[in-house]
């Protein structure tokens, strides 16, 4: 499977209240074509209809895009896939919910992890957080880039790497081995969340 290099992670908290749906719009208007909807604060019913939502947004613009921790909701709303961490249904049952069409990624937190995580039965390999990061989300050790470096040339699957990475540091992340990198907090606290998209993708692809 082939990601693109940019993977956008929505938070309606960091992007000043916007929806996701809002989100995802800007999102694609800057080019992102990989997306995972966030949402921790929200009961199963308002949650399943802004994954909807969100969804409907993406494929309006031909984006992919999946549910972070609920495969269930990812099946219900007709989202591309779903994203588990080490707190939600174990990546086996996962794939029994989704499906083998409907994309699945599992997060990891050291080498080791995310190369035993590669013989699960997913599509890519989160590694994280690369760098130091005050998110609550991801507020453990960084692992550098050595870390991917390591990872990704023991995986069969796509590793994606995620926490702490600005625009300044994107490119290094690629040129050390991941496929994609997840960026939330960047994109999200963006003055213009499509600019910002865009300027990732300039400096991706000019690297």
């Amino acid at each position: 499977m082939i990601l693109p290099s940019l993977y956008a992670i929505t938070d309606r908290a960091l992007a000043g209240g916007l929806s996701h749906e809002e989100i995802v719009h800007r999102l694609v208007d800057g080019g992102v074509r990989l997306i995972q909807m966030r949402e921790k604060g929200l009961p199963d019913r308002p949650l399943l209809a802004h994954a909807m939502a969100a969804v409907r947004a993406a494929h309006g613009a031909g984006a992919v895009l999946v549910i972070n921790d609920r495969p269930d909701v990812a099946v219900l709303s007709g989202a591309d896939g779903a994203h588990v961490g080490d707190m939600d249904l174990p990546a086996a049952e996962a794939r029994r919910l989704l499906g083998a069409s409907r994309l699945l990624g599992v997060s990891t937190h050291a080498t080791e992890d995310a190369l035993r995580a590669g013989d699960l039965p997913v599509d890519y390999v989160a590694l994280g957080p690369i760098f130091e990061t005050s998110h609550a989300a991801v507020a453990r050790p960084a692992v550098g880039l050595k870390a991917v470096s390591r990872a990704a040339s023991g995986l069969r699957v796509p590793l994606v790497a995620i926490g702490g990475i600005t625009l300044d540091r994107a490119a290094d992340v690629i040129d050390a081995g991941a496929a994609s990198i997840a960026v939330m907090g960047d994109l999200m606290t963006a003055k213009d969340i499509a600019a910002r998209a865009a300027a990732y993708r300039d400096r991706l692809i000019r690297r």
